[in-house]
């Protein structure tokens, strides 16, 4: 997996009245392959990510790569920061991605409302199969939703998503079938470790 194929993934979930268009560039092919000499893969070192605003923390393998991506919604022109972890010799991408919306649509819009259309935009634009979903809340309360879906191509997303101060978070680790069932407890530990931090 590379992030340039993930994005179009990532940006399927975004809130924006049926029409996503992201664009995703093919990966550019390794200059030259090199074969380590180490047998066993390099463990990721896990370390408390804390976004650049402040406004949300993560244990991610390493330091992810971040994105910026313009949508064009009936809302108006929204920011999609999208900040995603590799770790090498494993099939798994670990992606904290969020949007804010204008002030007047995060006031009226119920958060229920928000939670379900993105769930159904990323099951719609992925062609996805809703494994699992489940309604759940961040550490200082704010609305979420737990969803599991796996895609055509065998790979399967667990994604957290909450509403809270006017902005959009889904936190999302995507991997292949094998390496879910050996990643399990780590996905969950990653899952857990976000937190949204209040505006002061």
């Amino acid at each position: 997996m590379t992030v340039e194929s993930l994005l179009p993934l990532i940006a399927a979930t975004f809130v924006c009245g049926g029409c996503v268009l992201v664009e995703a560039r093919q990966p550019k092919p390794p200059a030259a392959v090199v074969k380590p000499t180490v047998s066993q893969p390099a463990q990721p070192v896990w370390k408390l990510y804390t976004a650049p605003d402040g406004r949300f923390t993560i244990l991610m393998p390493g330091s992810p790569n971040r994105n910026t991506q313009s949508q064009k919604t009936y809302m108006g022109e929204i920011n999609l920061e999208i900040f995603v972890a590799e770790p090498p010799k494993q099939e798994v991408a670990y992606v904290v991605a969020y949007n804010d919306f204008p002030y007047s649509y995060g006031q009226m819009t119920n958060p229920q409302t928000v939670l379900n259309n993105a769930r159904d935009m990323a099951l719609k634009t992925t062609k996805s199969n809703l494994i699992s979903q489940r309604n759940i809340r961040s550490s200082n309360n704010h609305p979420g939703k737990e969803i599991e879906y796996i895609n055509s191509g065998g790979k399967i997303t667990k994604s957290r998503m909450y509403v809270a101060e006017g902005r959009l978070y889904q936190v999302m680790a995507i991997t292949t079938k094998k390496q879910q069932k050996t990643l399990a407890k780590t996905i969950s530990g990653y899952l857990n470790s976000f937190n949204v931090v209040l505006k002061k």
